[in-house]
């Protein structure tokens, strides 16, 4: 299929339900869905928000502003509080995190009167370890996006060719993501990785991450950008700013940002 074709079935996919929900992270996939759901189905649509620690802040304030965007009624829900099961940060971490969250997002559709939830997930999810997906099956949440064969570049484009800003947004993931499996998950620790990326991006990188491993900080810059980071002032500058967020140690991943780094000790 070409993408007129699989935007076609997007289409059709969403027009069968009647009335959707949204999971809406404010990532590039969510928000192609908010637009193509609520283009499709109108009043009968709702895109819905977990903000959490888990969550950077600033990804949270974009959701609220790209829903209005769309258009699409949105409801932002807070949740100060991480289970146990999540903090103890095992492999399956996702898993467990995708079924409270979705839990609760089910949990708001329903007392607003929609019955059916909706995922961002897409066809290059199902070839990365992606233990969430099994939660969103057993909870029927549907993925219009993954059911129309849409990948990430589809969407993209079609994000692009629907007016959507966030069409070249970088990949985004839980805060949660840039801790090791094994070490335990604690606000702080989450607090101090939400201070240094949003400092990474005042200083202009765009696709990066600051995987924390207890007291040091491990920078991931895409290799493209990588060579910005090769000035000396600008170090020092930052591995200054990093250390007062609570950091002692400051690095450079050489080989730059790889989606799922953290997952190689998974496949060992």
């Amino acid at each position: 299929m070409n993408l007129q074709d699989k935007y076609e079935k997007l289409k059709n996919i969403i027009s069968e339900t009647g009335k959707a929900a949204v999971a809406f992270s404010g990532g590039v996939d969510s928000a192609l869905l908010s637009k193509v759901t609520y283009d499709v189905l109108r009043e009968n649509s709702i895109a819905i928000t977990l903000v959490s620690p888990m969550n950077a802040q600033s990804e949270m304030k974009d959701a609220e502003e790209l829903a209005k965007e769309i258009g699409i009624k949105h409801y932002m829900i807070n949740d100060d509080e991480i289970e146990d099961e999540v903090l103890a940060n095992p492999v399956n971490r996702c898993y467990f995190c995708k079924k409270i969250e979705f839990g609760t997002i089910i949990d708001k559709a329903k007392e607003v009167g929609v019955k059916v939830v909706f995922d961002g997930s897409n066809m290059d999810d199902m070839s990365d370890y992606r233990p969430g997906l099994q939660a969103l099956s057993e909870l029927e949440v549907m993925s219009p996006l993954r059911m129309a064969g849409l990948t990430k570049s589809d969407i993209r484009e079609l994000s692009h060719q629907l007016g959507l800003r966030s069409w070249n947004k970088p990949a985004l993931a839980c805060l949660g993501s840039r801790i090791p499996y094994g070490e335990r998950i604690t606000i702080e620790k989450l607090t101090k990785i939400d201070k240094s990326e949003d400092y990474l991006r005042s200083l202009g990188f765009v696709q990066f991450r600051v995987r924390s491993h207890e007291n040091m900080a491990r920078i991931e810059i895409s290799p493209e950008e990588r060579s910005k980071m090769f000035d000396g002032n600008l170090l020092d500058q930052i591995s200054k700013q990093l250390k007062t967020y609570g950091y002692q140690y400051v690095c450079m991943e050489l080989e730059g940002y790889v989606t799922g780094s953290l997952n190689r000790v998974i496949e060992k």
